[in-house]
């Protein structure tokens, strides 16, 4: 029935040569350390194409109109308006899922162990908020409190990952915890604090698409493209609402299932029974084929059910969202102008600075200050294998704001360019100083580890 198989020496060495390089090219992007460069890359691309001979040629492109429409109803948005309330929902979905699943298995499904990392993330808000603001008091100013508030996940576990497997499992959990936990509050800012004025009658809209997704899980329908118009419905109403429409991602992450769909027969079981069946069909010539077409169903569907749809549906965006989607947002968020800038003008300089240094100075102090207090009153321990170096580390790192910040940074500034250029620039000076402090210490404390 089937030809029989060719040893591995006997195949075409093009064959041979595709596989290895498809092999190494998957193991490279699940490196952490590399998504970060590629993210850093597409920063800097942005800020010297900005800052090249030919400007224009950069904002130009970003608001490109970019249309969908079915007959008379067109939907009309710049390609920037795509990336930013379109493409970054699926970043935020990304993040919903990564929350949903450390609520359900991770470092926040135990209340005394996510106890620590919840305190530092609330001081690593609270005191650069503050220090902001006390450089920025004024009307207008104030609005970029948020902006030096957030950690950018994959820039700071990926400066982590660069300095090898010398820093404890458990600072990387803990970084983890922190940032994700960082992620949540700054969701709730968006929704709370840069909504605008909301018209309820969206609520409706979205309300909908979310019980279409409630009924799809109610009846057990597992593949994720079912979901991608319930999805859109969600999206299109909190677009609607004035609220920020990326909050559709979080709210149908924390909704994915942890548990695979119900099924009469386990997956692995059901792997096993159809794999023996068609080798019974292969080994006995007098079977026939017959219809193949039912037994590679149900193949299919356990190998889908083997992984919960958490897992599995994270794992399949991830790579499009660290390699294309955040890439593709730094390129056209990141590229800022330094001629189209007057730091003199309404105290911009303030708000670059106050960004800077609640970055740089604001998110350690607050991560470590607030972790000493909890451990010094006794109502928490730091985790085993991880030292205040180790906190002092978690703390720097936490200072790279970046994607989430730039982000929230153009919800602040929407109005005003100036403040939103300074704004960026201190973002990005922040971010960049912070990575670099993290990497110094990160490789003394790493040495320090060494002999033990």
């Amino acid at each position: 029935m089937n030809r029989r198989p060719i040893p591995s020496r006997d195949l075409p060495r093009a064959q041979l040569l595709a596989e290895r390089a498809f092999a190494s090219l998957e193991r490279f992007l699940h490196i952490e350390a590399v998504s970060g460069i590629v993210l850093l890359a597409a920063a800097a691309i942005a800020l010297l194409w900005a800052n090249s001979p030919l400007p224009h040629s950069y904002h130009e492109l970003w608001h490109t109109p970019l249309s969908f429409g079915v007959g008379g109803l067109q939907f009309s948005q710049s390609l920037h308006f795509w990336i930013n309330d379109g493409l970054m929902t699926i970043f935020f979905l990304v993040v919903g899922m990564e929350i949903r699943r450390e609520i359900h298995e991770g470092a926040l499904s135990n209340l005394r162990q996510a106890a620590l990392p919840l305190a530092a993330a609330l001081g690593g808000v609270l005191v650069p908020a503050l220090i902001y603001l006390a450089f920025n008091a004024e009307a207008g100013r104030a609005d970029g409190w948020a902006v030096p508030t957030a950690t950018d996940i994959a820039f700071a576990v990926g400066v982590l990952a660069l300095l090898g497997r010398s820093i404890p499992g458990n600072v990387r959990v803990f970084l983890l915890a922190l940032a994700i936990i960082d992620d949540i509050i700054a969701v709730l800012i968006i929704a709370f604090f840069y909504s605008g004025g909301l018209d309820y009658s969206g609520f409706l809209v979205a309300g909908l698409g979310i019980l279409m997704v409630l009924a799809l899980q109610r009846i057990g329908v597992g593949t994720a493209y079912a979901y991608v118009i319930p999805g859109a419905i969600v999206w299109m109403g909190l677009l609607m609402t004035g609220a920020h429409p990326t909050l559709a991602g979080v709210v149908l992450g924390l909704m994915t299932p942890v548990m695979s769909v119900p099924m009469r027969e386990r997956p692995l079981d059901m792997v096993s029974r159809v794999t023996n069946d068609l080798l019974g069909r292969d080994a006995d010539p007098d079977r026939g084929g017959g219809s193949l077409a039912q037994p590679l169903r149900q193949l299919r569907l356990a190998q889908r059910e083997v992984l919960p749809p958490v897992v599995r549906v994270q794992g399949a965006l991830h790579p499009w969202v660290a390699y294309s989607i955040m890439p593709l947002f730094a390129l056209a968020n990141a590229g800022v102008s330094l001629d189209g800038i007057d730091l003199s003008a309404g105290g911009s300089h303030w708000v670059m600075a106050g960004v800077a240094i609640a970055l740089i100075a604001g998110k350690p102090l607050g991560v470590i200050s607030m972790s000493w207090l909890m451990v010094r009153l006794g109502w928490c321990a730091l985790p085993p294998g991880v030292t205040w170096g180790g906190i002092a580390l978690i703390g720097l790192l936490a200072g790279v704001g970046f994607t989430m910040s730039i982000f929230i940074a153009m919800l602040a500034f929407a109005g005003d360019a100036n403040f939103l250029g300074a704004a960026k620039l201190g973002v990005l000076l922040g971010s960049l100083v912070t990575a670099l402090l993290g990497l110094a210490w990160g490789t003394v404390y790493a040495r320090r580890l060494r002999p033990q």
